[in-house]
């Protein structure tokens, strides 16, 4: 069975940086729409960025753009999100997806079939 699992989250205070980290096991990734999204207490979860595996196209929601960096590692067949100048109002549950529908460029969680468990994000400040 596929599952995602992330990693890398924690507490910070506001200004500083933590990268997360994505990996599968029992899959390889190849040429899925891989995404970042979040969820805060109380509210719904929200994009957060995207990458296409196989091109490496990346797009970012409005809050994060310029502050947070996607990438994967092909031979690792990992998925990150470098996140600079946290503020408390990055505080979520950060979840990784993938979906089938190649090279779909898409802020929409519902064209994401797998998810990870999430990792806890804090920023304090």
């Amino acid at each position: 069975q596929v599952q995602l699992v992330e990693s890398g989250g924690g507490t910070v205070q506001a200004g500083n940086s933590l990268k997360l980290s994505c990996g599968a096991s029992g899959h390889t990734f190849d040429d899925e729409t891989m995404g970042w999204f979040r969820q805060a207490p109380g509210k719904e979860r929200e994009f957060v960025a995207g990458i296409t595996w196989y091109a490496g196209g990346t797009w970012y929601a409005a809050s994060v753009k310029g502050r947070f960096t996607i990438s994967r590692d092909n031979a690792k067949n990992m998925m990150y999100l470098q996140m600079n100048s946290l503020t408390p109002d990055d505080t979520a549950v950060y979840y990784c997806a993938a979906g089938s529908l190649s090279g779909l460029i898409t802020s929409d969680l519902n064209d994401f079939d797998l998810w990870g468990q999430g990792t806890q994000v804090t920023v304090s400040s």
